[in-house]
């Protein structure tokens, strides 16, 4: 068992935002004893990769940033998980790996679209990773957020240096995308609603100087989210911060 059941911290002192994110994909990826493989592309310092070895799956994270491949490795021998791995790569050149062509289950994605200009060249390249009937799991801002600090409203980016070169998407976007890629959209929804968002606007201005105090200052308020962020965010009519596609690759391939 190691020290599998400290996993839950990898995620709860970061903001709300990261917390959502996984309950979002949690639920959509039901445990497993079988063979299944996933990838996660974009994977940042591996939570989510984790989480999801921890429920069955042969897991690959890829990530552009080489001290972040480090530190999940780190953390996932320090944990002791098994079977999940982690590689530098650059996700806007999937499409250039034959050993990923066709190869997983499951593709995971969470907050990268957004920072590749070439989303269709990127769409068709998650597509390509996927057996067919395989699954992608994505989330992206959605492009009607309202700005939880003055950096969400900064202006795109005009070249891939690593900041949003789009605010985010609709529905139709993704949909667009997928088709264009071979996948047929089984699904969208919301995820981090108005309570998340304010906790996470404390987050970011107490731990502006020390992550860990902004970790703090939110604790107390981490049961309300997942409790009753659904209903106040109806009730407000308040847009969710982001927008989870589920979608499905057909047997013809893209």
């Amino acid at each position: 068992m190691g020290r599998r059941w400290l996993f839950p911290g990898l995620l709860i002192l970061r903001d709300t935002l990261v917390f959502d994110r996984w309950r979002w994909l949690a639920r959509r990826l039901p445990r497993t004893r079988g063979p299944a493989r996933l990838l996660d592309v974009g994977c940042a310092a591996g939570a989510f990769s984790m989480g999801a070895a921890l429920r069955g799956y042969d897991v690959l994270g890829l990530e552009h940033d080489p001290f972040s491949v480090a530190k999940a490795g780190r953390r996932a021998a320090w944990l002791g998980i098994p079977h999940v791995r982690f590689e530098q790569a650059d996700a806007r050149r999937l499409g250039d790996r034959a050993d990923l062509r066709g190869a997983f289950d499951v593709v995971i994605c969470c907050e990268t679209i957004e920072h590749i200009l070439d989303d269709s060249l990127f769409m068709r390249s998650l597509a390509g990773c996927l057996k067919p009937g395989g699954r992608l799991l994505l989330t992206t801002p959605f492009a009607g957020f309202r700005a939880i600090t003055r950096d969400d409203d900064a202006p795109p980016s005009v070249t891939e240096d690593g900041g949003h070169v789009r605010r985010g998407y609709e529905p139709a976007d993704l949909e667009r995308l997928c088709v264009q890629a071979g996948l047929a959209v089984t699904g969208f929804s919301g995820c981090s609603g108005v309570l998340s968002q304010k906790a996470t606007w404390g987050y970011r201005v107490a731990g502006r100087r020390l992550p860990m105090l902004g970790a703090l200052a939110v604790m107390p308020l981490r049961p309300f989210p997942p409790l009753l962020d659904p209903l106040v965010t109806r009730m407000l009519a308040w847009p969710y911060y982001c927008l989870g596609l589920e979608a499905v690759r057909g047997g013809g391939g893209a």
